[in-house]
């Protein structure tokens, strides 16, 4: 199967094996002549990272790498990478990475030409109305993991460590001017890496599925996004360099990140909170939560569930198998199945609880998300009982 193709949906996408070739020539596109490559601190040396500077560089571009950035970024962080940006005169940014470098390249360019604090443009409200527009600079986006989807996203996710929480800051300039989605970049991922970013992409999804309202479009994009992942997660996982089964992963990761402008739930509520406090990674952290939180739902999606189980032609087209079917695919690809397996205890399960419901993704779940739920999913998640 030949995977290629240039799509804008919802941004202008260059999808394929070899496309980091076209590095330069974006930039120069979109008038950046001096970008500044922005990426996490675990890929600074990469080779992936090394050769997209080094293309950029070759080609005339004054192009500068910052990368002192944590897996779950802070506003030191974002602060440096502004002090780097404006040191460096640089003119545009390539958001380089996972959901932590493509977030916080966003954040930089987006902040670049901004005087009030990041926190001002929080999503809240008509908050990003507050941002000047002008001073917003070009990005493009580089995906080296299929999870967060961040690529197509008007927003990027900063840990305030003054409340521990994380924090959504909009705008939809923020969206990248192109997307270059190039599969060969994710090989090298590590296996953990690569289950808890592919989970997150179903947990995307999955979510976006299960909220309610009427959104037909996102519906049928996270149901197929849900169908790509359970083919082609274990096919990676057995096998590291199947560029084919790489290219369906990242696919449906911009699918769920797509998809989910119609709401998320639970599984992020909570994943936030715990995220923010433990330092979890969030993509495993949400596949954790995801079957607790599907039981707790049960009652308003069971019918939803069952035509998801039709579709990906489980044996049994219902509830408990698409259950089963996630639990299996759990283990497939080595994800916790309780909290304190990933790490987590339950002296900030009250704290936690109140966090979710506070949550902007609270909003999302398909039943009203209380604190004496959200500490019920908690319980339940602590002593592994679904």
């Amino acid at each position: 199967m030949n995977l290629t193709g240039n799509w804008s949906y919802p941004t202008p996408i260059k999808f394929g094996a070899g496309r980091i070739s076209e590095l330069p020539e974006h930039c120069r596109t979109h008038g950046m002549l001096r970008p500044l490559l922005v990426t996490d601190a675990g890929l600074a040396n990469a080779p992936i990272t090394t050769a997209a500077l080094q293309s950029l560089q070759a080609a005339g571009l004054g192009a500068a790498l910052f990368a002192q950035i944590k897996p779950n970024p802070v506003e030191a962080n974002l602060l440096d990478g502004l002090a780097a940006y404006h040191a460096g005169n640089h003119d545009g940014v390539v958001a380089f990475g996972g959901g932590s470098g493509l977030d916080m390249g966003k954040l930089i360019a987006f902040m670049s030409g901004q005087t009030r604090p990041v926190w001002d443009f929080e999503d809240i409200g008509d908050y990003w109305t507050r941002a000047d527009a002008n001073g917003i600079a070009p990005i493009i986006a580089v995906p080296t993991t299929a999870g967060t989807g961040s690529e197509v996203g008007r927003a990027g996710v900063i840990t305030d460590e003054r409340s521990h929480t994380k924090r959504i800051i909009f705008h939809p300039k923020m969206m990248p001017r192109v997307v270059i989605c190039d599969p060969e970049l994710t090989v090298g991922m590590p296996a953990k890496i690569t289950a808890g970013t592919g989970m997150d992409a179903f947990s995307h999804c999955l979510e976006a599925y299960c909220a309610p309202g009427f959104h037909p479009m996102a519906d049928g994009i996270a149901v197929e996004g849900i169908r790509l992942i359970a083919r082609a997660l274990p096919r990676v996982m057995r096998e590291p360099t199947d560029i084919d089964a790489r290219g369906q992963m990242m696919a449906a990761a911009a699918m769920g990140a797509t998809a989910f402008q119609k709401g998320l739930g639970g599984m992020h509520a909570l994943a936030h909170p715990i995220g923010a406090l433990y330092d979890t990674h969030h993509g495993m952290t949400n596949a954790t939560l995801m079957p607790y939180v599907l039981a707790f739902n049960r009652s308003a999606i069971d019918q939803r569930i069952t035509r998801l189980a039709a579709y990906l032609g489980l044996p049994l087209p219902d509830f408990d198998s698409f259950l089963q079917f996630v639990l299996q695919l759990r283990r497939e690809v080595g994800v916790p199945h309780t909290l304190p397996d990933l790490g987590v205890d339950d002296r900030h399960a009250a704290l936690i609880a109140k966090m979710a419901v506070e949550d902007p993704s609270a909003g999302g779940n398909p039943l009203p998300l209380t604190e004496v739920g959200a500490a019920e999913i908690f319980r339940a998640a602590s002593v592994g009982v679904v």
